[in-house]
Order: C-alpha cells, then sequence, then structure tokens
C-alpha cells in the first residue's frame, strides 16, 4: 500500500487540519498535502471531499477574486469543524497508538 491509498481513508481529517491552520483554496489545499509527503491528490478525489465537508456544515467555502485568473474558492472551518478537526487530531493519535502496536507486532512475527 502507498501512502496515498491510506490517505483516502484520512482525506477529511487531513483537510480540516489544514484549514486549522489557515483557510485556503482546493488547488492550495492540493499543494500542502503534496508538500507533506504524499503524491498529487487527483481533484476527483479533493473536490468532492470538499464538498462533502461543507454539506456537512464542518467548512464554508467563500468565493473572491483572483489577481491571475478566475475567482477562487477559499475554503475555511466552522466552530464546528474547528471542534471536529480538535477530535479528529485525538481521534489519529489513539489509531495511530493501536495502529504502531499492530505493526509492531507484525514486525516481531517477521523476524521469526
Amino acid at each position: 500500500m502507498t501512502a496515498n491509498s491510506w490517505l483516502y481513508g484520512f482525506l477529511d481529517v487531513c483537510i480540516v487540519r489544514l484549514l486549522l491552520e489557515q483557510r485556503d483554496y482546493g488547488l492550495g489545499i492540493a499543494k500542502r498535502l503534496e508538500d507533506a509527503g504524499f503524491s498529487s491528490v487527483p481533484g476527483g478525489t479533493l473536490y468532492p471531499a470538499l464538498v462533502r465537508l461543507e454539506t456537512s456544515g464542518l467548512i464554508v467555502g467563500e468565493r473572491e477574486a483572483s489577481r491571475t485568473g478566475p475567482p477562487r474558492k477559499y475554503f475555511r472551518l466552522t466552530e464546528e469543524g474547528r471542534r471536529a478537526a480538535h477530535a479528529g487530531a485525538a481521534d489519529w493519535e489513539s489509531f495511530s497508538a493501536q495502529m504502531s502496536r499492530v505493526m509492531g507486532a507484525g514486525s516481531a512475527a517477521v523476524r521469526k
């Protein structure tokens, strides 16, 4: 499995976490994910996630004029989205610890 295959299961959590730091538009979010080490996230994956998060009330999109082209839709967290970002971080810590235990156990089994 590649890092990107894991990302798809956690994309919503990653997006709200990135938006906790600063508001951003779709391509900016994709670039930040790439800067974090994930290969290119297709628009056909990213934009449905943004729509899903917006529909669920976790983010709000606002169109703004761009100096270099058509208007961009910038996304920011709602208060509910901020709470979800913090809850997602706690959930990730728990899940990550569980995975580390499983992967550590798996590594020990492989060494035998």
